[in-house]
């Protein structure tokens, strides 16, 4: 039989038949009875040794055979058998490995799904101005183009080329905070200071727009990294500027316990779809209301920000009443 040829059946075949012999040849220099009874113990005891090394190793043959039947990308069969014993043991251990192994091979088609669907999302972003471009500057080229088209088509192609360097810089953040490239600082930051950064590049836009913002408990102090945070905020102060009509107004509350600081932006804009909600913080996803020029990263970039200190962010809007962003920064966690 196979199992003859395995090194170790051959090994203790040998020390077995070696000590059956010299029980045997003992026996028998006792007495011929003696040896006969010893002779016959050593036939039963060595048939059940085989029998029950046989069953063993077919039970091992076939995990064996399960296992090639996995490489072969099978799916996961259950192998249990609910017996005690060592080899029922080995068969749910393998069990489990390979249901975890069959379960990541399962995310990692999902993850690169995803990425697919990222690196189409990004493609798309990146060929509209680029599109667009290209089509400006085929007009340029036009030597009887009036003066005033050619500064209005050299406009455009220079507020092209702003946005697409606005999207690989936000790309590349968004890269280096999933690789958790980014470390955060545990810093201990007036609130008044971080609003300001926040809301100083956006000011020039509000004035535009007639849009007025208040605040409340800016003397408090929040333990969070000031330029990533100031960041987030930039993004959701963004979104609210875009979505608040003329003469609109933004209130922008800090509060704080032992637990945790609240940042809390409130618009009174148009406010978001209830569709739209459970997706305002997906990546390259554009709601109804969104502008044409929306790339759909900022509030993704926000959320992987905060998260990315250990807080939570969240949003709660009803159409035509106007949208409230909820930041949350654990102060024992960063």
């Amino acid at each position: 039989m196979s199992f003859f040829r395995n090194p170790e059946i051959k090994i203790i075949s040998t020390v077995i038949a070696f000590i059956s012999l010299m029980l045997v040849s003992a026996g028998f220099i006792i007495s011929i009875p003696t040896g006969l009874l010893v002779l016959l113990s050593v036939i039963i005891l060595c048939m059940i040794f085989l029998l029950f090394t046989i069953y063993r190793y077919r039970k091992i043959r076939e995990l064996s055979e399960y296992l090639r039947r996995l490489c072969k990308g099978e799916q996961v069969l259950d192998v249990r058998d609910n017996r005690e014993g060592e080899l029922s043991i080995l068969k749910s251990e393998i069990y489990k490995v390979t249901l975890m192994l069959s379960e990541y091979n399962e995310r990692l088609i999902k993850e690169k799904a995803y990425l697919s669907e990222q690196l189409a999302d990004i493609s798309h972003q990146i060929k509209t101005p680029l599109t667009s471009m290209m089509v400006m500057a085929d007009l340029l080229r036009n030597e009887n183009l009036p003066p005033d088209k050619r500064i209005e088509f050299t406009s455009h192609i220079y507020s092209q080329l702003e946005r697409l360097k606005w999207l690989v810089s936000s790309l590349l953040t968004i890269s280096r905070l999933d690789a958790g490239v980014v470390k955060m600082k545990g810093e201990k930051v007036l609130a008044k200071d971080l609003i300001k950064d926040a809301i100083n590049p956006l000011l020039v836009s509000m004035e535009l727009k007639e849009i007025e913002y208040s605040m409340d408990g800016e003397e408090n102090y929040i333990k969070c990294d000031l330029r990533w945070t100031a960041e987030a905020i930039i993004n959701i102060l963004k979104n609210c500027v875009e979505h608040t009509p003329k003469g609109g107004k933004i209130q922008i509350s800090v509060a704080d316990n032992p637990l945790f600081s609240e940042i809390k932006i409130a618009d009174n804009g148009k406010g978001i779809e209830k569709e739209d909600l459970p997706h305002i913080f997906s990546r390259f996803y554009r709601g109804k209301g969104s502008m044409p020029e929306s790339a759909g990263i900022g509030l993704a970039m926000s959320k992987s920000i905060i998260e990315g200190q250990g807080g939570e962010i969240s949003v709660d809007s009803k159409p035509g009443k106007g949208s409230t962003f909820t930041i949350r920064l654990n102060k024992t966690v960063l």
